[in-house]
């Protein structure tokens, strides 16, 4: 099933068509052995992606509801939080803890600027708070959170880390067993994420990794209040999934296979160097067009870029054009509405469909009047990929 359209938005991402031929075999049933034992190795290869000796939950549903499931499995209702927020989405769980009862408080950063440490760590010692949450990208902003610099600042005052890893994880490091700046307390506790984005895969699953330190936390909460999204409900279903609590998305659990196959085969190390290039490359190839990044090049992700247009550019009609060339990016959120438009970079896309992308956006371009030279953004893509690539 060939990809008629180049679907760059910030997820859901480019489908291969091993994914797809994956997605579509036979349906097993929920409780067969043969199903298991291809449930078992996705689960296995999650847990070597997160590096976690804790446990790894993969059942139906989105990114949301591993953010609840985050939440719900680790913190009481009453119990404080602190929200990092770089962007709408670190925004979001202001709405989940909401919900959950939690008493949330937030450091929100200017768009396309990133909460300091020092910021967090003067709200941490106010004392009282159970957990952090960190966007490690916030899909609105293209800001990418330094893990380096955030897990140390947070984990001194001994609370949970817990990280959205939505628009990060097979991308981005997320390495749940190292010690940050050195210290064996210093890690990360929950990542969580979902199956559109970085995985390359159709939208439709939930999956959230839970080390030792958060498992232990929803051992002593006794009770929360879910039934679908409490983890102990699907410990020993993700040990064994051939036993029964709820059916299993047979066939998205093929694509999630396949996908996880994929990312094992390119390699880690490989995938995340190949992410931090195209990342780079996408950005520099673009600001030949006159374009800006919303987030300043230390800050930017690997995954997506926040992309703002030069002046006199129409949003709609730029979008539109694009739309009928077969490329479709998404618009700007928020006080950037109509002043830019999000491109994805990340999962199985490739080279050469980023750089088809890139002339399709140098035509748009010149059909609004603007002088671009389509050719040289092309050369500065491949140059700054390759420069990237070798070190």
């Amino acid at each position: 099933m060939p990809n008629k359209e180049m679907l760059l938005i910030p997820g859901p991402t480019p489908v291969v068509d091993e994914i797809y031929a994956a997605l579509s075999q036979e349906t097993m049933s929920h409780t067969d052995l043969r199903f298991a034992a291809i449930f078992k190795k996705a689960l296995a290869e999650t847990k070597k992606m997160y590096n976690t000796d804790g446990e790894v939950f993969v059942i139906a549903g989105s990114g949301t509801l591993s953010m609840e499931m985050a939440l719900i499995n680790t913190v009481a209702p009453g119990d404080k939080i602190l929200i990092v927020s770089h962007g709408y989405f670190g925004d979001r769980f202001i709405g989940v803890a909401q919900a959950l009862g939690l008493k949330a408080e937030v450091l929100q950063s200017a768009w396309g600027k990133p909460v300091t440490p020092e910021e967090i760590e003067t709200k941490l010692q106010e004392g009282g708070f159970k957990a952090v949450t960190v966007t490690h990208v916030d899909t609105s902003t293209g800001v990418v959170s330094d893990l380096n610099k955030l897990v140390p600042a947070v984990k001194k005052y001994g609370v949970l880390f817990i990280l959205d890893g939505v628009c990060a994880s097979a991308a981005l490091e997320e390495d749940m067993s190292r010690e940050f700046g050195g210290h064996p307390e210093y890690k990360i506790d929950v990542v969580f994420t979902a199956s559109q984005k970085a995985i390359g895969v159709p939208p439709g699953l939930a999956i959230v990794a839970f080390g030792p330190k958060a498992l232990e936390a929803r051992k002593k909460l006794e009770k929360v209040g879910a039934y679908y999204a409490d983890i102990m409900n699907w410990l020993h279903i993700m040990r064994e999934p051939n036993i029964y609590f709820a059916t299993h998305p047979i066939n998205m659990i093929y694509a999630y296979a396949k996908g996880m196959d994929i990312i094992s085969s390119e390699g880690y190390p490989a995938r995340y160097v190949r992410h931090t290039a195209i990342g780079k490359a996408i950005r520099a190839a673009l600001r030949v067009y006159g374009m800006q990044i919303l987030a300043d090049e230390a800050d930017a992700a690997p995954t997506m870029s926040c992309v703002i247009y030069p002046q006199c550019v129409d949003d709609v009609k730029f979008r539109s054009d694009l739309a009928q060339k077969g490329l479709i990016v998404a618009g700007a959120l928020g006080t950037l509405a109509g002043k830019g438009f999000r491109i994805g970079h990340m999962g199985n896309t490739s080279n050469q469909t980023l750089i088809k992308a890139l002339a399709y956006i140098g035509e748009a371009l010149q059909e609004q009047g603007l002088t671009v030279n389509v050719d040289n953004a092309v050369r500065t893509f491949e140059r700054e990929f390759a420069e990237t690539v070798k070190g």
